[in-house]
């Protein structure tokens, strides 16, 4: 790999506040956008940050611009659902 992309990956776990990840992830399934919510394998980590899960998006070399735009709007549009909810 380049020097550049050294250290790098391109995945990002998250957490809403005070939203369950599942619950985030499952608005952002219905508007297309694939993300896993869960674990990961991270229980120890979990444990110690103090949350029941994290939501995680991914993204690889056929991922375009416009789809992470896709990605941010939904995850705004999810967070202002639940909000109004509250």
């Amino acid at each position: 790999p380049a020097a550049s992309a050294r250290g790098r990956a391109a995945l990002a776990s998250f957490n809403v506040e005070g939203l369950h990840a599942t619950d985030v992830s499952t608005l952002l399934d219905l508007s297309g956008v694939a993300v896993r919510s869960g674990h990961h394998c991270t229980q120890p980590l979990h444990r110690e940050l103090g949350i029941a899960a994290s939501a995680r998006a991914s993204l690889y070399l056929y991922n375009s611009e416009a789809e992470v735009d896709t990605f941010i709007e939904a995850l705004e549009d999810a967070i202002k659902f639940f909000r109004s909810t509250q």
